[in-house]
């Protein structure tokens, strides 16, 4: 069993940057894929990035390619998503992920809120 907990989101200009993290319970945590997804008001939730459980492999959506970046430290079990040159699009709800392998999420946080303004 895994428990996440994201935080640093928060409310940015367009063109600023923002790093969330996620921290992770268990001392499985390094075996584990982990990512990110986000959920637009209106809109279906969408997978935004992940990571493999060593780090070595990284997969972004499209929408986030050149400004997203994601990483993570498993001495600390957290994991994070550099995020630059937000746009207003990029507004959502961002939940941290992980399970098994990549696109292979079982476990969900609780999601923290960003919010772009233009």
């Amino acid at each position: 069993q895994v428990q996440l907990v994201e935080s640093g989101g928060g409310l940015v200009q367009a063109g600023d940057s923002l790093t969330l993290s996620c921290a992770a319970s268990g001392r499985t945590f390094r075996s584990y894929a982990m990512g990110w997804f986000r959920q637009a008001p209106g809109k279906e939730r969408e997978f935004v990035a992940g990571i493999s459980w060593g780090g070595g492999a990284t997969d972004y959506a499209d929408s986030v390619k050149g400004r997203f970046t994601i990483y993570r430290n498993n001495a600390k079990n957290t994991m994070s998503l550099q995020m630059n040159s937000l746009q207003a699009e990029d507004t959502a709800v961002y939940y941290c992920v992980a399970g098994v392998g990549m696109g292979r999420y079982d476990y969900w946080g609780q999601g923290t809120q960003v919010t772009v303004s233009s």
